[in-house]
């Protein structure tokens, strides 16, 4: 038996195929060359994303207070627990009153950017709080603030460090960030020049005063005073962690504080920001406060982390914009035992 006739191919079979294949590698060229664009101008250094473009927005005024000639403008403070440390410490500088004047608004700015306890020192130590909180009630201030914007929930950060317990105890106004907490910000910065910032406690704040940790960090090095602020951003701010050493020195444009705390008491050593074991912790017994972040954020990288102080970029470019002196034994500094 005969097989049945097949059936003939449509006309001009060979050019259609060769046409549709010829459009389809096209529409992929297309594809992965707008991918290749595309991601080129995401890693391209230059390339304006929200933030490092200029736009319309506020300026946080200076809240540092007139430099004395005969007061030291770094106090380094050696001490077994934290109120008689951070005491001779502010001492040292002349008193809070120096600071802190009668009838005050005082925001003190803490890092607690995780839900993490005490003992591991990726926060902002709880006796930290209290100790410099006590030191600004008695200077006269009429209200104290306590705000940041942390990474994990805001109010499980607060309980789990300590800080919401402090804050009830002394009276201290813990401020949320809330979705109207935050409003735009313009700074001439090298990266940063326009973005949202947690400005509610500045509406009222006449004095500003940073308290920080000092610790390892596995993208900029050291977490200290100057890194502090980073808290204050809103918004997607792991857009700035490609320029991350431009936008920490950003910071000492953006904010001028009143005074800068830096606690080495317990300085977690490596696994920063988030720690999370004992053993990465190490006692050092030391705080040290002052009005140049720069300074201070020297002294804690080189005498609190035994760093070399060459390996830390944000800092060498606050400096060479004359924005702090890194050179913390060139400034008028005391140091003293607790």
């Amino acid at each position: 038996m005969s097989e049945p006739p097949s059936t003939p191919p449509p006309e001009n079979a060979d050019a259609v195929s060769r046409r549709e294949f010829l459009i389809r590698i096209g529409a992929a060229g297309s594809l992965i060359a707008g991918a290749a664009v595309g991601g080129y101008a995401l890693w391209e250094p230059n390339h304006f994303v929200p933030g490092f473009e200029e736009g319309a927005g506020l300026e946080l005024p200076s809240y540092a207070v007139d430099s004395h000639q005969l007061l030291p403008s770094l106090a380094i403070a050696h001490g077994q627990t934290h109120e008689p440390a951070i005491r001779a410490a502010l001492a040292a500088l002349g008193g809070m009153e120096r600071f802190i004047r009668r009838g005050d608004v005082v925001l003190i700015k803490p890092n607690v950017a995780f839900d993490r306890p005490p003992a591991l020192a990726a926060t902002t130590h709880p006796e930290a709080l209290r100790a410099l909180a006590k030191l600004v009630i008695e200077a006269g201030a009429a209200q104290v603030m306590i705000a940041d914007n942390p990474i994990n929930s805001p109010s499980g950060c607060f309980l789990k460090s300590g800080l919401q317990q402090v804050a009830a105890e002394l009276n201290l106004d813990l401020l949320y960030p809330e979705a109207n907490s935050f409003a735009p910000l313009q700074l001439a910065g090298e990266v940063l020049k326009h973005w949202t910032f947690f400005h509610q406690p500045f509406r009222k704040a006449t004095k500003v005063i940073g308290l920080a940790p000092c610790k390892d960090h596995n993208l900029c090095h050291a977490s200290m005073t100057m890194k502090n602020w980073y808290g204050l951003l809103g918004g997607r701010r792991n857009q700035f962690h490609q320029h991350i050493h431009s936008i920490v020195s950003d910071f000492a444009l953006m904010m001028k504080p009143t005074l800068v705390v830096l606690d080495g008491m317990n300085v977690l050593m490596k696994n920063g920001p988030t720690g999370g074991r004992l053993s990465d912790v190490k006692p050092m017994g030391t705080i040290v406060a002052g009005t140049d972040m720069v300074a201070v954020d020297s002294y804690g990288y080189t005498h609190l982390l035994g760093r070399d102080l060459a390996e830390l970029t944000y800092l060498h470019k606050a400096h060479d914009r004359g924005l702090g002196n890194l050179n913390w034994k060139q400034t008028h500094y005391q140091e003293v035992q607790a």
